[in-house]
């Protein structure tokens, strides 16, 4: 008999029709070529989806050897495949759940550390795991590279090794990121392009590794044509459309009195699940954070003006009704 490995995470992103989604952090402007892609797609999807040429002309665009993968969350379970079973693994105490979910599939011991990569390092022994996420999810703080040096530093002494996942530093200004023989980044285009649907990412390090172990035509015909857009656009879509974004950010702190280094933001609300409820009665959906461990808050990404306009209405209104109850 085969038994359910009862590691369930619960995510962002709308389950019903009719509501407007600040629950997932997407980039709100989809690519001005998504109609001609989806139209490639249907043409290719008779064939088997090979794209080793595109993966080849992505390193390239890049300027470094990728490997190709559906989404972050296939390159997470290759980690589990390659590196997890028996092993020490490291996650910060509010963080995305799939890796704790993951780690645990695969049989291996997780322990749970501080936020600040300069605590987390106390914590790393040799030839244990783990795992960071820059900007980190759900408070959207991004460390640079001097801040995640002690991290990087113990990391290297005890041959151990560092998953980062960049899941968002497209959203960053300007960003940095660090490199070393025992770091894995992890990224994906489903956040900054729009589209979830679309679960294309990739891996930077150990390509042989990776590469070895990943299923065959793991993104479909839909991720190959959006590869082929994507090489032809060389990224000009996130030029165009991250200024926009920073510039709704800036106008959602300073109207909310929140702070974020990403395209989202958690703020305390009391008890969450029913700030949720209350603005999804209102058309509007933001994410519990209690699966983050912060029961208190909800998050909320940057979204169209008129969209945050409506938003920013509804939580002001919803602190107001709070005050009162008070």
């Amino acid at each position: 008999m085969l038994e359910p490995v009862m590691f369930s995470t619960y995510h962002g992103g709308a389950r019903e029709e009719g509501l407007l989604d600040f629950s997932a952090s997407l980039n709100p402007y989809p690519p001005e070529w998504l109609d001609e892609m989806f139209e490639r797609a249907k043409e290719i999807s008779n064939r088997y989806p090979y794209y080793g040429r595109l993966e080849e002309g992505l390193s390239e665009l890049i300027g470094e050897e990728i490997t190709v993968t559906a989404g972050i969350t296939e390159a997470l379970y290759l980690i589990g495949i390659l590196a997890l079973r028996g092993r020490k693994v490291v996650i910060p105490r509010h963080t995305y759940g799939e890796y704790e979910r993951v780690a645990k599939i695969f049989g291996a011991r997780v322990i749970k550390g501080p936020n600040e990569p300069e605590k987390l390092a106390e914590m790393v022994e040799k030839d244990s795991i783990v795992f960071f996420c820059n900007p980190n999810n759900p408070d959207g703080r991004f460390y640079r590279v001097k801040e995640l040096k002690p991290l990087l530093d113990a990391v290297e002494e005890s041959r151990a090794l560092l998953v980062l996942d960049e899941a968002f530093i497209d959203f960053v200004k300007d960003a940095e990121s660090p490199s070393g023989e025992n770091v894995v980044k992890l990224r994906t285009f489903t956040k900054s392009y729009g589209l979830p649907g679309i679960r294309v990412g990739y891996i930077l390090g150990f390509p042989e590794a990776f590469k070895s172990v990943r299923m065959p035509w793991g993104i479909g015909s839909t991720g190959v044509a959006f590869l082929e857009f994507l090489l032809e656009d060389g990224f000009e879509h996130l030029r165009k459309t991250m200024p926009l974004i920073w510039r709704e950010k800036e106008r959602l702190e300073k109207a909310l009195g929140v702070k974020s280094d990403a395209n989202f933001f958690i703020k305390r609300v009391g008890n969450a699940g029913e700030v949720v409820e209350t603005l999804k009665r209102w058309g509007i959906l933001v994410r519990d954070c209690t699966s983050f461990g912060l029961p208190e808050f909800i998050r909320f990404s940057v979204r169209k003006p008129e969209e945050n306009e409506k938003l920013i209405r509804a939580l002001k209104e919803v602190e107001t009704k709070m005050k009162n109850e008070r």
